[in-house]
């Protein structure tokens, strides 16, 4: 099980912008996309993406940017993961929306998947964005 690259560089994105919280006001992607490394169109598009989902505020025009729209702590790796990647499935039994599994209606480990995919996001949720800026100083 991998995170994909969006995921992990929103991940880098929002770490950043959470170093930066309750200081200069907004951020911009140019400064964003220099100081964490990151491509600008990429940042751009994470921007567009995490704003979607309602993890920042973006103002366009003098004086924009964007910004977290509510305290890091607040903020968990799975809110990240959740709005790059979608609902965390570990298996498509556990996806609401797929049912592509060929053997789903005679599997024996399928009602233990709910469990395993929850201890999942359990422990993605129990991870902040504060804890994820603190972290990254250490």
């Amino acid at each position: 099980m991998k995170l994909s690259s969006l995921a992990d560089y929103a991940v880098v994105m929002m770490s950043a912008a959470a170093r930066h919280c309750g200081g200069i006001g907004r951020l911009n992607a140019t400064s964003l996309a220099e100081e964490t490394g990151l491509p600008l169109p990429t940042v751009q598009k994470l921007v567009s993406k995490l704003s979607a989902a309602g993890l920042i505020e973006s103002q366009r025009g003098t004086g924009g940017g964007f910004r977290l729209s509510r305290p890091p702590a607040t903020i968990s790796l799975a809110d990240i993961v959740e709005a790059i990647e979608g609902p965390i499935a570990m298996t498509a039994c556990v996806d609401h929306g797929a049912h592509d599994c060929c053997v789903e209606e005679s599997c024996k480990v399928r009602p233990h998947w709910n469990a395993v995919n929850g201890a999942v996001r359990g422990a993605l949720a129990g991870v902040s964005l504060a804890n994820l800026a603190v972290a990254e100083h250490a």
